[in-house]
């Protein structure tokens, strides 16, 4: 195996562009022949979406005309972002992506044969025609993010919990997996905000988010609902095991250790927990998950209540 090529680092800014010939002012030819064809074609298409996959899949396609390759990775690490395209192979060119100093990502092509130095300088002029559709997907991708996050928790508000949610009942439904929510509410958390402040509250509901998000899968997503209730959304978990999942979370968060001036603050969580019956709506599912709730926090809380 030939070791990868050195990782590069591509910067453009708007005045290099332009020394490129890439002004975008003329027709691309439908069957690009040069790099300059190819490099004009791609100025155009790349802008026609927001979506850095479907950018990144158009890229790799049209690279092809003009340098034949297998493989292309890219790797976002601020949003952990990862997309691999085509088969893996032994030849590799990296290149780290940025503009003025913004960080962009990383980009690796791959093939079976190793890259010629003509071919590599092609890459790097067809890379020119990536950086500003690139930038604003991920632009986009951001806004989209944090408009979808609490910002306080981290976890996913109110509008990502809607659409997640009634996205999992239909998939669940079609696929004919189990389906379990989580809904829990941290114990007296006014007599927290009370004696030690809303500083001090904020902080709470930081870490026991985090704490709920280190105990769950990649696959299971958390919801901050409201002031200090939180959803948990178990995808293909059946009543048995969301139950396991809820009881694992509440030691979890008898054990969390937060401190206010030396003083330790006692925490507790209490639980509904509802798994979707046969022609279910998700309406009627966090319903009774929030009815289990209810019930556990009559009972004494700090305990785990299933729906009937």
């Amino acid at each position: 195996m030939v070791p990868p090529s050195p990782t590069n680092t591509i910067d453009f800014d708007a005045a290099k562009l332009q020394r490129l010939g890439f002004t975008g002012s003329r027709p691309p030819s439908l069957q690009p022949v040069t790099l300059l064809q190819l490099r004009q074609q791609l100025s155009l298409q790349l802008q026609t979406s927001l979506d850095v996959e479907r950018i990144l899949r158009l890229f790799f396609s049209e690279v092809q005309r003009l340098v034949s390759l297998d493989a292309l990775a890219y790797h976002y690490q601020i949003s952990d972002l990862r997309l691999e395209l085509g088969e893996r192979a032994n030849h590799s060119a990296a290149y780290r992506l940025s503009h003025d100093g913004e960080y962009l990502g990383e980009l690796i092509f791959r093939r079976k044969v190793r890259f010629e130095d003509e071919e590599l300088a092609q890459l790097e002029s067809l890379l020119a025609s990536l950086l500003f559709p690139l930038r604003n997907a991920l632009l986009y991708r951001s806004a989209l993010q944090s408009a979808l996050r609490d910002p306080l928790t981290d976890t996913g508000n109110r509008i990502a919990m809607d659409q997640v949610l009634q996205r999992e009942v239909d998939l669940a439904r079609r696929n004919l997996q189990p389906l379990s929510l989580l809904m829990l509410d941290l114990d007296h958390f006014k007599q927290i905000n009370d004696q030690h402040g809303h500083g001090t509250g904020d902080e709470v509901l930081r870490a026991v988010a985090t704490t709920l998000k280190s105990q769950l899968r990649n696959v299971d997503m958390v919801f901050r609902y409201g002031g200090e209730e939180f959803l948990v959304l178990l995808s293909g978990t059946c009543r048995e095991a969301a139950a396991m999942v809820g009881e694992r979370l509440r030691y979890a968060v008898l054990e969390l250790q937060c401190m206010d001036q030396g003083r330790a603050i006692e925490l507790s969580i209490s639980l509904g927990c509802s798994t979707l019956l046969p022609g279910e709506s998700a309406e009627s599912l966090l319903r009774r998950a929030d009815n289990a709730l209810y019930v556990a926090k009559r009972d004494g809380r700090n305990r785990l209540t299933m729906a009937g």
